[in-house]
């Protein structure tokens, strides 16, 4: 079975879906397939489907929902020896869990590359590391879980794995940087920016990658942009580390042309 979640929710086994198209039973095989492996207890899927608000009948309910995912699973293979729906959707004590080979969920597989960029980045490999991370950035088709609707604890897993999207994007843009493709990422930053204008990484990035291609106008603007909704939003000045590398910029330190620069 293949899952994705880094974008809409699909689950096919041999090209048949085995999403349904109600919201809980959708919830609950979007939750488990994030936890693909591991026992998610009943508790925790009564959180997430109703919140404080848990009926009576939850326990009966949820054992409805999970009747429905395994009917699911059950029509995508129905002539598979030795293996039916319990034994993907597996009971376990206190809770569920979906048995499916490692790597057939697109959240496993986008970490996997994104910890092995990480590791080049610690090498000092950024050749490798750009690939890497491009590769993990790749797998996302949208905002992950976007047609699934969220409880307490997808929101907070969903979360997680789009501020560590945006951790590797920063690490990727980073190591392109340092390979020199300063111009190709003005327009991919100049959107970033735009897209979280409050996010200072981005900002350093954009200045950096601005003032390298020959465009410091570009680069002091950036960083006005940034302070201004800062101070209008927050009523807070750019951290001590943007306004050095504003003040790096406006004297033409040497500094900023090194291969490396500290941000």
């Amino acid at each position: 079975m293949e899952i994705k979640v880094l974008g809409p929710l699909g689950a096919e086994e041999r090209g048949i879906s085995v999403v349904p198209s109600a919201a809980k039973p959708r919830q609950i095989l979007a939750l488990l397939a994030l936890q693909a492996g591991r026992v998610v207890t009943v508790s925790t899927l009564m959180e997430e489907i109703w919140g404080e608000a848990v009926p009576r009948s939850a326990a009966t309910t949820l054992q409805t929902y999970i009747l429905q995912l395994r009917r699911k699973i059950t029509a995508a293979f129905p002539d598979r020896p030795g293996r039916g729906a319990k034994d993907v959707l597996v009971t376990r004590h206190g809770g569920y869990l979906l048995d499916i080979s490692p790597g057939q969920v697109d959240a496993e597989e986008y970490a996997r590359y994104a910890s092995a960029g990480r590791a080049a980045l610690d090498a000092h490999d950024d050749h490798a590391a750009s690939e890497l991370l491009s590769t993990a950035l790749g797998m996302w088709r949208g905002p992950a879980l976007v047609d699934v609707r969220v409880g307490r604890v997808l929101e907070l897993e969903v979360l997680r794995i789009d501020q560590d999207r945006l951790a590797v994007l920063e690490r990727r843009i980073g190591a392109d940087l340092r390979l020199g493709r300063h111009s190709e990422l003005v327009p991919e930053l100049t959107v970033l920016t735009a897209r979280y204008p409050m996010h200072e990484n981005f900002c350093a990035l954009l200045m950096l990658a601005a003032y390298r291609s020959g465009n410091a106008w570009r680069a002091l603007q950036a960083f006005q942009q940034l302070r201004s909704t800062l101070v209008e939003e927050l009523g807070l000045e750019p951290s001590p580390r943007l306004r050095r590398l504003h003040q790096s910029v406006l004297t033409g330190d040497p500094a900023l042309d090194l291969e490396v620069a500290a941000l």
